[in-house]
């Protein structure tokens, strides 16, 4: 009986124990709930939650590193050109499209392992300081970048740095090794890569950006161009990226009549638009047809558009990349940056230039595989997006433009060994020899007919063959026969940059295998 009534006692003592440890465990995780008073109206709980981590968080926080990832993220859920940037990579962003840079002035390739000088711009600080084309980059004040597989965007920054700084480039000329000390200062970037007359009267201009001084280069160039007999230019804006609006303003407003809609622009929190050519322009005389593909983008989406719906000139090429978004940047006073999407772009005819978000990253990689890059009927175009041009044509939506002539990308041509030269960069790296064996004649050259001359006189192309021969490619004469209309001009290109002449011979030889290009010389 006794023990029955202990075992009872330890029953209700293990019970109020259980009990007071369960109750202390509650109040515990009581004690540790805080009610936090927030609404999602207002942004306030964003910055509620990430001020109570910094208070809170059981190990240290980056508060900047945080607020930047939240901020990322929040853009993310927007759309895909609203980007937060930090201050490095806001001012990275900004240099392109500035219309200079600070720097010592060169453009280099790499065909090998060893950076070559393909041009030392005028008047910038490495032509005052001596360098030529053709040096090989060997250092950069003490590190070494040649013979390393040194990567080639690390190189440019090494170069780069405020004007008034100094840099020490150590290169290979010749037998010799010389160090250059350069003071580096504001470089041109230029937007006009090549310009020159084709054919006949036909000219032609390649844009590869709208930088802030786009207008005022492109103008210059047409006006040459103007007198030297040209009555048709072909403007190429394939590749090109965009940049800013006011400056294809500038260049559409050159070819069209008063009055014509270049572009109106609108959102939900910004009211309609409207930009008109002014009638003041200086090539509204001349034939046009313009050049884009799936790369071409934003202001030369809006220049290929309002020429089109304008009726003012011939569209040639691949649907081009469908961005379409009005951004404006916000600048922080800790020089970091944020470019927002405030409105859509029109075509004049109405059609929005911004393709839908959808698999916005892999759209381009989907072309390929679709097989619209190759083929018209493979192109998606929004039948129900219809619209008309100034004299009635029909033109549809559903995000970017849609060329009036579709010229496909041409595969067909590169033969085993021309893949194989590619692999090995033969072409560049012969170059580079030709213009070691032959610099002084080749750097004095600044007319074309002395061009051809000489790239006939020194057997260019049968010295490439020899060339790719050492490098253990080979080919039957049958297979070479096959490759040269697609490869010879590549070589003359490669070569005939290193002369006074410079990326204009470089366009002008490397022509002929552009389909695109000879589709509209067949045409016009």
């Amino acid at each position: 009986m006794q023990t029955k009534t202990s075992v009872q006692i330890l029953q209700v003592l293990l019970g109020v124990v259980i009990g007071a440890l369960v109750t202390l465990s509650v109040v515990k995780f009581r004690d540790n709930r805080h009610l936090l008073r927030s609404r999602y109206q207002d942004w306030g709980k964003l910055n509620l939650i990430l001020k109570t981590v910094e208070e809170n968080y059981v190990d240290s926080v980056d508060v900047a590193d945080m607020t930047d990832a939240a901020v990322k993220a929040v853009l993310a859920r927007l759309d895909p050109h609203s980007l937060y940037f930090p201050p490095v990579e806001l001012a990275a962003s900004q240099e392109d499209l500035a219309g200079n840079f600070d720097g010592i002035g060169i453009q280099f390739n790499v065909p090998n392992d060893t950076a070559i000088v393909l041009e030392v711009i005028a008047g910038g600080p490495s032509e005052k300081a001596g360098l030529m084309v053709g040096d090989r980059l060997l250092k950069v004040d003490d590190k070494v970048i040649a013979g390393v597989l040194f990567p080639q965007d690390s190189m440019v920054r090494r170069m780069k740095g405020p004007s008034g700084t100094k840099v020490t480039v150590t290169v290979k000329r010749g037998d010799e090794e010389i160090p250059f000390r350069i003071t580096r200062g504001k470089i041109p970037v230029n937007s006009v890569e090549a310009a020159f007359i084709v054919r006949d009267r036909i000219g032609y201009i390649r844009l590869s950006k709208f930088s802030r001084g786009t207008f005022n280069e492109f103008h210059k160039e047409a006006e040459d161009l103007l007198d030297r007999g040209m009555e048709h230019l072909i403007l190429d804006l394939r590749d090109n990226t965009g940049g800013y609006l006011d400056q294809a303003l500038l260049v559409c407003n050159d070819f069209l009549d008063r009055g014509n809609v270049i572009v109106y622009m609108e959102g939900l929190k910004r009211s309609r638009e409207l930009f008109q050519a002014d009638g003041r322009g200086k090539l509204k005389d001349v034939g046009l047809t313009v050049l884009i593909n799936e790369n071409s983008a934003s202001a030369s989406e809006i220049l290929a558009g309002a020429i089109q719906d304008n009726d003012r000139g011939m569209v040639y090429g691949r649907r081009s990349f469908g961005k379409g978004l009005v951004q404006e940047e916000y600048d922080f006073t800790d020089k970091s940056g944020l470019r927002l999407t405030v409105a859509r772009y029109y075509t004049p005819s109405g059609r929005c230039i911004q393709k839908p978000y959808g698999d916005y990253e892999n759209d381009i990689y989907n072309r390929y595989i679709d097989g619209e890059i190759f083929s018209a009927d493979s192109t998606k175009q929004d039948i129900s997006d219809m619209h008309r041009t100034v004299n009635g044509r029909i033109v549809y939506g559903g995000g970017g433009i849609m060329p009036d002539v579709f010229v496909p990308m041409d595969t067909t041509r590169v033969t085993n060994y021309y893949a194989r030269c590619n692999r090995k960069a033969v072409q560049m790296r012969f170059a580079s020899s030709i213009f070691d064996r032959y610099r002084d004649r080749l750097m004095a050259i600044d007319r074309y007919p002395e061009m051809d001359r000489f790239l006939k006189e020194t057997d260019v192309v049968g010295q490439f063959r020899a060339f790719a021969a050492r490098d253990g490619i080979t080919c039957s004469q049958a297979e070479w026969d096959e490759t040269t209309p697609y490869l010879v001009p590549q070589i003359n290109a490669l070569v005939s940059r290193f002369s006074k002449l410079g990326e204009n011979a470089f366009y002008k030889y490397y022509l002929p295998t552009d389909t695109t290009v000879g589709k509209v010389l067949e045409e016009l």
